[in-house]
């Protein structure tokens, strides 16, 4: 087996690499090569999307403002950004001599074009109920003022604004060159304003990245999706490796450099190495259960309770994460500064209290579906766990095993009994809360629908008194934890594993690879804590 697990990595790095045995030690200096877990879903940011697809992108476009190292919102295509007294209306400045790909130079009217865009229905665009009157705060107009200067109105003023423009998961809002799409309007390719530009996509097998030679970056060191940004490699090549076992033998072979999305279960194999580099950050992804509250099973609360007391939520994670991680069964990250008594405290299990919900409910031993995928080991680790620790109580799990894109496509329209899934980081607890609760007629993807739960969200979404909002997230807490539309089992772990050969790279909380300021030096070993 291990025979034929090299046979195909040699394979893979000759399909994947230019004459890669002849240019070899040319690729070390130019071309830094990247494992994926699985391929992009497209190059249209914030559409078709998912965490892989943001990751890539962010190397190619850019927003008007970005998230930092620490999770606040820095400014990036804008260089000043003014908010009036009444809080309606933000005027961003734009840097000058910002250039696209294709060498037009970013002008207000690019900004402009852009909203425009997002707003328009037929996008598709994932943040749109944000900002077109379903969220907190409506887009009343986007005018530009002069060539550098653009002024967004709300109907309303808006604590998140900002940091919802930010938000990976909405493309950063990218600022795109019109020729982005055709004359119809219909999506062509991402020509945008980042230090990386798409030279070649070949789906299932890799993506590839040039170096823009024109572009402007800010000064200073890197700092999130913000600050200093330095190609220092010509190439970055993303190779399609789905299978962890053959990630982990193609970086040790040498046919690719970094594998960004490790498992926290591999450290301890990764630290044996003297020829591996272990880079671990803190991250504030959730990692947890979902619960159809409109499957015929598990509408009853009480059942969904009962499976939660079957587990135990410490012993899980520490199964499943090598002890790397802890305990948070929580929506607010626990490196949240709003993460208190409240939301730590975590109920232990109890079999017999499970037992008698079950028997109150007049559960019969029906099979309830779990979904799980193998692209993300805390999935199917998890998925494994509570089919064994709901079995306790007499709880009929089955465990339904799909591919990642499969398992998001029956995510976002609603269409499971229960799933092992993983959001990735959110900034703020009101974005943490609003990624789970929505009303599901609209919104199929949504998790919690809870009106009074959207209501004290609304509030803590204006709110800027931190006292006032930890007061609505313990009550959201409190609610969630009543209502158990999912459970968090803990906060993630980035975990990348590199060769020696590379130097520069740190993850962060936001858990999102980034290359630039990555270069080639002299080696070293051993494991980093970020």
């Amino acid at each position: 087996m291990r025979l034929l697990t090299q046979l195909y990595i040699n394979i893979l790095a000759i399909s994947c690499l230019p004459l890669a045995t002849t240019v070899y030690a040319q690729a070390d200096q130019n071309q830094l090569r990247v494992q994926l877990n699985s391929d992009i879903r497209s190059t249209n940011p914030g559409v078709n999307r998912d965490d892989n697809t943001d990751g890539v992108l962010m190397h190619l476009t850019e927003g008007l403002v970005a998230l930092k190292e620490d999770l606040e919102v820095g400014p990036l295509l804008a260089k000043d950004v003014s908010i009036s007294d009444d809080g309606r209306q933000y005027t961003f400045t734009l840097r000058d001599n910002v250039h696209f790909h294709n060498g037009a130079t970013l002008t207000a009217d690019d900004v402009v074009w852009n909203f425009t865009r997002y707003l328009d229905p037929k996008t598709t665009w994932r943040c749109l109920s944000e900002f077109d009157g379903r969220g907190i705060s409506k887009i009343e107009s986007v005018t530009a003022v002069d060539a550098l200067t653009v002024v967004v109105t709300l109907d309303q003023p808006s604590g998140l604004f900002l940091k919802t423009l930010s938000r990976p998961d909405c493309g950063g809002t990218a600022i795109l060159h019109p020729d982005s799409v055709d004359s119809d309007g219909n999506w062509q390719t991402p020509i945008g304003t980042g230090p990386y530009q798409l030279d070649e996509w070949r789906k299932g097998q890799y993506i590839v990245l040039k170096k823009f030679a024109n572009y402007q970056s800010l000064e200073g060191p890197r700092d999130g999706f913000t600050g200093g940004k330095h190609a220092q490699v010509d190439t970055l090549r993303y190779m399609i490796i789905p299978e962890s076992s053959a990630a982990k033998a193609a970086l040790y072979s040498g046919a690719i450099d970094i594998m960004p999305s490790a498992s926290s279960a591999d450290v301890p194999e990764f630290e044996s190495r003297s020829d591996i580099q272990v880079k671990t950050a803190a991250s504030m992804n959730l990692v947890g259960l979902l619960f159809q509250t409109q499957d015929p099973i598990l509408r009853d609360p009480r059942i969904r309770h009962a499976l939660a007391l079957s587990l135990d939520i410490a012993e899980l994670t520490e199964a499943t994460t090598e002890g790397i991680a802890k305990a948070n069964i929580s929506i607010v990250p626990a490196s949240s500064s709003y993460y208190g008594e409240q939301q730590a405290h975590i109920p232990a299990a109890d079999l017999d209290k499970a037992k008698a919900l079950l028997q109150e409910a007049n559960y019969r031993g029906q099979p309830i579906k779990l979904i799980a995928n193998k692209r993300y080991p805390s999935s199917f680790d998890s998925a494994i766990m509570v089919q064994a620790m709901a079995a306790q109580v007499g709880l009929n799990i089955e465990l339904e095993i799909l591919d990642w894109a499969t398992q998001l496509d029956r995510y976002t329209s609603g269409n499971y009994s229960a799933m092992t899934f993983t959001y990735s980081a959110r900034l703020d607890p009101s974005l943490n809360f609003e990624m789970i609760s929505g009303d599901k007629s609209k919104q199929p993807r949504k998790v919690w629908d809870n009106a009074e739960a959207r209501q004290l969200l609304q509030q803590s979404m204006i709110s800027s008194d931190k006292a006032e909002r930890q007061q609505l997230f313990d009550q959201l807490h409190a609610l969630y934890m009543q209502d158990m539309p999912m459970l968090v089992f803990y906060n993630g772990t980035d975990v990348a594993a590199l060769s020696p050969k590379v130097q520069g790279y740190s993850g962060w909380p936001a858990d999102k690879p980034r290359f630039w300021n990555v270069y080639f030096g002299e080696p070293t070993s051993g494991a980093t804590q970020e």
